[in-house]
C-alpha cells in the first residue's frame, strides 16, 4: 500500500493535474476545440469566442427610389431584429409622394434601415437602407460615409426613380450594382435590358432578385461584395 500512494504522490509531484488512486483514467472526456466555422452548443461562432481576432466589418449601403423594397430588403436578410424608422403616411404627402405603382403602401422610412448578416467565418456586413423621398437625401452623405459599396434598388415600372441614386454614386466613385426587385404581376425584363435602359457602364453588375427572399438577397450583397473586391482590391 504505502509504494503505491507513494509512485502517485510521484506522479502528482510532475504533473499539474491532480491523481485520484484507485480511479481509472477517462477516456475522450477533453472538451474538443470547434472546428473552423463550426458553431458551438449554444449557437455561437468559434471566432466569436477567440478574443484575439475580430471579424472583418463591412458597410453596404442600400438605396433606391420611394417604395422600391429597401425596408424589405434590409428585414429579409438581418440575422438580428432590424432597426427600422418607419412613419405612417399621411394625407400631407400625398403631392410629393407617388404611390401609383405601390398602392397598399402605409409606412415610408423616414431615417434609415440597419440590419446585419454574418456571411463568413470572419466577414460580417452591416446593410443600411436610406430613405427614398427627396426631402431626406440630406441624410445620404452621412450614411454613406465608411461603406465599401452600395446597392441601387430598382423597379421596372418606375427606372427613373433610381436615377438619382446612381447619379450620387457615380459621382462620389462609390462601387455600386444594380439589383432589380421584381415585382409579383409585373413583366420580367432580362439584365441586360435594364442595363441598357439605365445607361449602366459594363462593368456594373446588374441582377434580378425578390427583395422578400433571404437567398436572392444574399446573392446580391456577395454580387456586391464581389464588385467592391474588383473595384479596390486594396
Amino acid at each position: 500500500m504505502d509504494s503505491v500512494v507513494s509512485d502517485a504522490t510521484a506522479v502528482s509531484a510532475v504533473s499539474d493535474t491532480p491523481v485520484a488512486v484507485g480511479i481509472p483514467a477517462q477516456q475522450g472526456t477533453e472538451p474538443r476545440e470547434p472546428e473552423p466555422g463550426e458553431a458551438t452548443e449554444d449557437g455561437a461562432q468559434d471566432w466569436q469566442l477567440d478574443h484575439s481576432r475580430a471579424p472583418i466589418a463591412t458597410k453596404i449601403v442600400v438605396a433606391g427610389g420611394f417604395g422600391v423594397g429597401k425596408t424589405t430588403f434590409v428585414r429579409a436578410v438581418s440575422e438580428i431584429t432590424p432597426l427600422q424608422t418607419e412613419a405612417l403616411m399621411t394625407r400631407a404627402s400625398e403631392d410629393t409622394d407617388d404611390l401609383t405603382a405601390t398602392p397598399d403602401k402605409l409606412t415610408t422610412t423616414v431615417a434609415m434601415d440597419f440590419g446585419r448578416i454574418t456571411l463568413d467565418n470572419d466577414l460580417v456586413l452591416y446593410v443600411f437602407g436610406t430613405p427614398g423621398q427627396q426631402r431626406f437625401w440630406f441624410m445620404w452623405d452621412d450614411l454613406v460615409r465608411g461603406a465599401i459599396g452600395a446597392i441601387v434598388l430598382a423597379d421596372t415600372r418606375r427606372l427613373t426613380d433610381c436615377f438619382p441614386a446612381l447619379d450620387y454614386f457615380e459621382s462620389c466613385g462609390l462601387p455600386y450594382i444594380v439589383a432589380v426587385n421584381h415585382f409579383e404581376g409585373t413583366e420580367l425584363f432580362e439584365a441586360d435590358d435594364v442595363r441598357e435602359a439605365l445607361t449602366v457602364p459594363a462593368h456594373v453588375p446588374v441582377v434580378i432578385m425578390d427583395a422578400r427572399k433571404r437567398y436572392s438577397v444574399v446573392e446580391s450583397l456577395l454580387a456586391m461584395v464581389a464588385h467592391a473586391l474588383e473595384a479596390t482590391p486594396e
